[in-house]
């Protein structure tokens, strides 16, 4: 133990003795950069969060998608059927690579599925369809999905008191929708579609 003393007293001593002060070397300057988390706190007291939750909140109330259609409106009534038989174009594999449904497979989602939801289409900057809305059996049944070609979602929801949503491109040729008012239900394996003839102003 006394040797491992003296061992490290050996080695230490002179460095501890040899410690002097060496002077003022080079020119020496005071840190003049400011610290970056300071600066963004100074910053952010400068910027004003009201503007751009408005800007965000206006952005969002007047959002409407590039690709909703305009169609004419319904001026008599009558109905049709879609069917929704569609055929891959691709294959379905499983998480192993094995084909589950080959590409060219066609089915009817109809066949395994029960759609118990009403789709209600209708032009929504149109006052009359959005008054036969109201009044109509859809307009206080919560399982009624509506969706409008035109207007604006966030004023008529407000409304309507109820979710508005915009019917795309994609929607409307696939339950191939040429008029509105349209109402959209389930009739078995096939999707019928009912056009409304309601008073409104013609487009």
């Amino acid at each position: 133990m006394r040797l491992v003393v003296t061992i490290s007293l050996i080695i230490f001593m002179p460095m501890c003795v040899s410690a002097r002060d060496l002077g003022k070397i080079g020119n020496t300057y005071s840190i003049v950069e400011k610290d970056a988390l300071a600066e963004i706190k100074e910053r952010a007291k400068n910027v004003d969060i009201g503007r751009y939750k408005n800007q965000l909140g206006n952005k969002i109330k007047n959002y409407r998608p590039n690709d909703a259609p305009l169609l004419k409106t319904a001026h008599s009534d009558s109905s049709f059927t879609v069917d929704l038989t569609y055929t891959l174009d691709f294959d379905i594999t499983d998480g192993r690579g094995n084909i589950v449904y080959p590409k060219g497979y066609t089915f009817n989602p109809l066949d395994y599925i029960n759609y118990n939801r009403t789709i209600v289409v209708i032009n929504g900057a149109d006052s009359r369809q959005v008054e036969w809305f109201e009044k109509s059996e859809h307009g206080k049944d919560t399982n009624t999905l509506l969706l409008i070609t035109n207007g604006s979602y966030y004023r008529l929801s407000q409304r309507l008191r109820r979710q508005v949503f915009y019917a795309n491109a994609k929607i409307v040729e696939r339950f191939k929708i040429k008029a509105v008012p349209s109402v959209i239900s389930q009739k078995g394996n096939v999707m019928e579609v009912k056009e409304i003839a309601v008073n409104v102003k013609s487009n």
